[in-house]
């Protein structure tokens, strides 16, 4: 198996070198991920600055991939119109610091990327990390319960373009609950900034870290983590509401 493995964190996250780690069993790994943080990114691209490339190498200086100077979008963009030397058989962002449930699906560059490869028509994961406490991460063991769940989703023949979305609880919560499969959480969290002024009397704002959702509902991603499970929620890139295309297509419509 050929795999892209790509993050938001930029490539040397201890995140995406412990997932590497666990995937380099599933066969040949190529990474390609942004050379500094994009964490929120999203889906955003870049048009008016050139893309630099770094050939990166592990420990033993053996070549590993590229870090790019770019969005996560960005990489696998470049990794799949020139840098791979071929045909991936399975996109992986991640190990995302920090979960991406709920709303926080569409900022999540680490999401992004994934979605990314879906639209090449390649299969994708994303695959984050809660986390409870600002201290180091056990990522090696988170990555262990990851390659578990990507080895039983490519149990089944994956269509071209499938999209899933695995979240790993905090590990500082206790034990892993069990596996659920959920949808998202579309409730819009309840957020907060912190107003400040500067030396120069100017006022400015510090998003808050805490993000409160008022309305997890039962059976959804963000309260399946919260009782401790892996999370996996299958997505889809098509906005368009299909149920309402009918009832618009009667109206007459008319310009003048």
């Amino acid at each position: 198996m050929r795999i892209l493995l790509t993050n938001d964190d930029g490539i040397y996250a201890p995140g995406l070198r412990a997932l590497r780690k666990e995937l380099l069993s599933l066969g040949e790994v190529m990474t390609i991920a942004p050379a500094a943080e994009q964490s929120a990114a999203g889906h955003s691209v870049t048009l008016l600055t050139p893309l630099l490339i770094q050939e990166v190498f592990d420990d033993e200086r053996k070549p590993i991939g590229y870090a790019v100077e770019g969005r996560p979008a960005d990489c696998v963009k470049l990794a799949l119109l020139e840098l791979l030397p071929w045909k991936p058989d399975l996109i992986v962002s991640g190990m995302n610091a920090g979960s991406n449930a709920g709303i926080n699906v569409l900022y999540s560059g680490t999401v992004a990327a994934a979605i990314e490869g879906a639209f090449y028509h390649y299969p994708a994961i994303a695959v984050s990390l809660e986390y409870t406490k600002l201290k180091p991460l056990d990522f090696p063991k988170a990555a262990t319960y990851a390659i578990q769940i990507i080895r039983q989703i490519l149990r089944k023949p994956l269509g071209a373009g499938s999209l899933f979305n695995v979240n790993i609880p905090s590990l500082e919560k206790g034990p892993i609950a069990g596996v659920k499969v959920v949808p998202q959480n579309i409730t819009a969290y309840t957020e907060r900034f912190d107003r400040r002024m500067d030396p120069r009397g100017r006022t400015y704002f510090w998003a808050g870290s805490d993000l409160d959702c008022p309305d997890p509902h039962s059976e959804t991603d963000v309260t399946a983590l919260a009782e401790s499970y892996i999370t996996i929620t299958p997505l889809q890139y098509d906005l368009t509401a299909h149920a309402k295309l009918a009832d618009l297509r009667e109206q007459s419509w008319t310009v003048e």
